[in-house]
């Protein structure tokens, strides 16, 4: 799951088969990282892992707002589709991991040291999503020192 605020991927678990719980798991770990405030707007494709009882019940206890993408549109899902694509060229591509304990070695290094750390993104001013949400906070801060 993406913060679409900074593009940092704020839950991710790496399960062998994409069932509701991946789906389940993901948006806990991304809400007990954040805690965001009720009202905020959770986007997914159309999947049935999106749509399943589980999942909409955990969004209402966290008190988020769904939305899904129009049938057979993936533009509007278009910033986690350009990061799973990044992911997959970066790291899954032409590489043979032999246990699903490899692959989570490599997933977790990629989001939580490469990607949420160092990677530039254009539309962050050439900022890392940390340094980005850094940056936001000192400004917020200075605002309200002034």
């Amino acid at each position: 799951m993406l913060d679409l605020f900074n593009r940092e991927v704020v839950g991710w678990p790496l399960k062998p088969r994409m069932t509701a719980d991946i789906v389940t798991d993901a948006l806990t770990m991304a809400w007990f990282r954040k805690r965001p405030a009720a009202g905020l707007m959770h986007h997914s494709d159309r999947g049935s892992q999106y749509a399943s009882h589980a999942f909409q019940d955990k969004l209402r206890r966290y008190g988020m707002t769904c939305s899904m993408s129009r049938k057979g549109n993936c533009w509007d899902n278009a910033p986690t589709e350009s990061w799973f694509n990044r992911f997959k060229n970066e790291r899954v591509h032409g590489v043979r991991y032999a246990t699903h304990a490899q692959i989570k070695v490599v997933a977790f290094e990629y989001i939580e040291v490469f990607y949420n750390r160092k990677r530039l993104h254009s539309t962050l001013g050439y900022q890392s999503p940390a340094r980005f949400l850094e940056n936001w906070i000192r400004q917020q801060q200075e605002k309200r020192v002034a």
